[in-house]
């Protein structure tokens, strides 16, 4: 066998033995039964894929029903699928770990969503809002999966409901480190999650238009400023677009948040509150936590602004597993590599371009600690003034000269123009990401990966530290 490290032809151990070809991974198959009121629970790694199909009966993956006699291909999930009446299920491929539950938290879910409608049908009558949901809880209780639930529910109802997601952590219509909104008239897509939007490539199912925010760091607590002024943008944007659509305005709101509001440190409970002021939510759905229910109760006072707040706990679903770290990382690369490359079988053609440094207004998010207000990447030799970091009183950002120092990174593309106020540029919404592939400080010039073709606009670019670089996106 070769030494580790070395490859000079003929440098190899004294037998001179060669290293054996590995073998093709062989995939399983096999067939699972379920019987009426049970969930299958499974886990795929990120390096290969694992295909499940209905092949009698039905079942459904997040409130969204799976079609019969079709091949759904999963890589880096940690999926449930739950039949109502029974089925039998089609796997094919090596599974990080499954099994079959027989207790599930579904007829709990069930009963919220049918209490939804029937709000839903109260506003539909007297002409008023549908219902405001925020959803709050622990990490891993299952927020996420409860809006999934929700939303296909409601969509099956023949209603169209505003997602919003206020979890930087995790991207829905768009990458993490955004905050974002969008009207859901149609079913949720099996594999890819939320769906797809314009720039995802052709999809089966009618694509979403989200409205995107960048928030750029990990936990609403890093910089709770920018954060509160951002959900006090999108509510005001959520609700303009109620008022004009009587559909969107009967189904109401569901938001997703992050589990780090849960723990109250840093302000989350204030933050919570903030969410409710907003938002005017009416019913908050409480997971998994009796001492963040109580807490509510106590803080909220049953009332808001716009009338009184119901206050439901609901059990954690067994369901939900620890999420660890490096599957967490592993599944926010796997979200870029799918935004400039595509998913399966829809492959995109992302676009290379390089810049003059000059050409770009790139902004900072500072950190409200002051750990990087010395930042300063054009350095001493620098001698473009207008790159000098530009503090405002409010503190929001600096404009920074692009060097070494961001390559590898997102740059989030704002509607802004690169002379806005800070104050402008952060209430922006975005058009989408570039990618930094290449810093040249020397020729001063910068190599960018674009979703789509052209130049990058003349706008305003946020740089924040999350998503965390990710070095392997381009070879």
């Amino acid at each position: 066998m070769a030494i580790p490290g070395l490859s000079l032809p003929g440098l190899t151990l004294a037998n001179n033995t060669i290293d054996e070809p590995t073998a093709p991974v062989v995939e399983t198959k096999k067939i699972e039964t379920l019987s009426a009121r049970t969930e299958y629970r499974f886990e795929t790694s990120f390096s290969s894929s694992v295909t499940i199909k209905v092949i009698e009966g039905n079942a459904e993956l997040f409130g969204t029903e799976l079609a019969p006699n079709t091949a759904y291909n999963f890589k880096g999930t940690k999926g449930a699928i739950y039949t109502w009446e029974g089925c039998t299920l089609e796997i094919i491929g090596n599974l990080e770990g499954d099994y079959v539950a027989e207790e599930t938290k579904m007829d709990m879910y069930a009963n919220v969503h049918f209490t939804l409608e029937r709000l839903r049908e109260e506003a539909r009558h007297q002409g008023s809002l549908g219902p405001r949901v925020l959803v709050v809880g622990p990490e891993n209780s299952g927020k996420t999966s409860l809006v999934k639930i929700l939303t296909s529910y409601a969509v099956k109802s023949a209603r169209q409901p505003m997602v919003v997601n206020l979890d930087p952590r995790q991207g829905m219509l768009s990458l993490p480190g955004s905050l974002a909104a969008a009207a859901f008239a149609s079913l949720l897509d099996i594999e890819e999650g939320w769906g797809f939007t314009p720039i995802s490539g052709p999809s089966p199912a009618p694509v979403k238009m989200p409205l995107c925010y960048h928030f750029g760091t990990e936990h609403p607590k890093d910089n709770t400023k920018i954060f509160r002024s951002l959900v006090t943008r999108m509510a005001l944007a959520v609700t303009s677009r109620l008022s004009e659509d009587s559909d969107v305005r009967e189904a109401g709101i569901i938001i997703d948040t992050p589990g780090s509001l849960s723990s109250g440190k840093g302000g989350g409970y204030d933050l919570i509150q903030h969410i409710v002021s907003e938002f005017s939510i009416n019913v908050l759905l409480v997971m998994g936590s009796e001492r963040l229910h109580t807490e509510m109760r106590k803080r909220l006072g049953g009332t808001n602004p716009e009338g009184p707040v119901t206050i439901v706990k609901l059990d954690k679903s067994e369901g939900c597993v620890e999420r660890e770290v490096s599957y967490m990382r592993q599944l926010r690369q796997q979200q870029i590599r799918e935004y400039f490359f595509g998913r399966g079988s829809i492959t995109l053609q992302p676009y290379t371009q390089q810049a003059d440094l000059k050409q770009l207004s790139i902004y900072r998010i500072i950190d409200p600690s002051g750990t990087n207000s010395s930042f300063n990447p054009g350095g001493e030799d620098d001698d473009d003034d207008e790159y000098t970091p530009q503090l405002s009183i409010t503190n929001l950002y600096e404009r920074i000269m692009p060097s070494l120092m961001l390559q590898n990174c997102l740059l989030a593309v704002t509607y802004a123009h690169p002379n806005d106020n800070q104050e402008a540029i952060r209430d922006s919404s975005i058009m989408g990401y570039v990618y930094v592939a290449d810093v040249d400080e020397a020729k001063k010039k910068i190599k960018l990966l674009s979703p789509v073709s052209g130049n990058v606009p003349t706008r305003a670019l946020i740089y924040g530290s999350w998503p965390e670089d990710f070095a392997d996106l381009v070879a």
